[in-house]
């Protein structure tokens, strides 16, 4: 006497199963990358999205040496008197009384802090810096997610693209940003 499917589902098709580990593994088949819908259903999807994985940690890379250069045009521009509002910013409403020395009490602290020297940017380059720093949130969050299947080969692909990314697009260097301690070296940090 045959009995079916004992699965308790009367043989409906679920669609992909993917598997959640919460430890380390080096599961292939029934991993799931992010989305119920990119799942590794054969050794050969897996390696394509191993790929897409290099190719998007890569791709990361560039987006973050390619926000650096538009700053630094936009620095230019600004520095060349290319922008509109040319002014020292100190976050206050009224006309700076005292210059750029202008001392005001900490929010919390009570200490005097100076004010801000920054310059005011154009509200065309704030929208073209704001939309490449979220492209950058958003894909520094997509990694984070890939790394916490905590499988060791979609790890590894994430530090792979990182690293061949850091290697072509990270070919110049600030020195004098470095030595002052001011360069952001932020690696894939979230953001």
């Amino acid at each position: 006497m045959d009995h079916g499917d004992h699965s308790g589902h009367g043989g409906m098709d679920m669609g992909p199963r993917c598997s959640m580990n919460m430890l380390w593994n080096t599961q292939i088949v029934d991993t799931c990358i992010v989305f119920r819908q990119w799942h590794i259903s054969s050794k050969f999807i897996f390696a394509l999205s191993f790929i897409a994985i290099i190719l998007i940690s890569l791709g990361y890379e560039w987006l973050r040496a390619y926000q650096r250069s538009v700053d630094q045009r936009i620095a230019l521009a600004l520095s060349r008197g290319k922008g509109r509002d040319n002014r020292p910013v100190s976050g206050r409403s009224s006309p700076e009384v005292f210059g750029s020395e202008v001392e005001e009490a900490g929010l919390l602290s009570g200490r005097p802090r100076k004010a801000s020297k920054g310059t005011t940017v154009p509200l065309h380059s704030r929208v073209i810096r704001a939309g490449l720093y979220g492209t950058a949130v958003f894909i520094s969050f997509f990694l984070m997610l890939v790394f916490m299947t905590y499988n060791a080969y979609l790890i590894l692909a994430v530090v792979l693209g990182a690293s061949i990314g850091h290697f072509v697009f990270g070919a110049e260097m600030d020195v004098e940003a470095v030595l002052s301690g001011s360069s952001s070296g932020k690696g894939v940090a979230c953001h």
